[in-house]
């Protein structure tokens, strides 16, 4: 029989899920592997590939939140600025 027919296929969701055990819950690898029945070696190259790209998501997915926040308060200093241009304009009058 030769390698090809032996491998098994596994679907994105598969790996990435075995790599979140051994990443963000602390199961080793080994261990994994073993409970799942694919190599080591596979598992490894698995984290190679998925790991970079969940860490990479999470700095956008951060990012994104934070320019949120930036707007939010930008909004809210704005109004904040406009109200003080209001007022100065209206004592100016005032004191006239």
């Amino acid at each position: 029989m030769s390698t090809n027919a032996m491998q098994k296929r596994f679907s994105e969701e598969f790996k990435i899920e075995a790599v979140r055990q051994t990443t963000e819950r602390g199961h080793k690898v080994a261990d994994v592997a073993a409970r799942l029945g694919v190599s080591t070696w596979s598992l490894y190259q698995w984290r190679k590939q998925y790991a970079g790209d969940e860490g990479a998501r999470r700095d956008v997915n951060e990012q994104s939140q934070e320019v949120r926040r930036l707007k939010a308060e930008l909004r809210r200093v704005t109004e904040e600025r406009d109200i003080l241009k209001k007022a100065a304009a209206y004592f100016a009058k005032q004191s006239q």
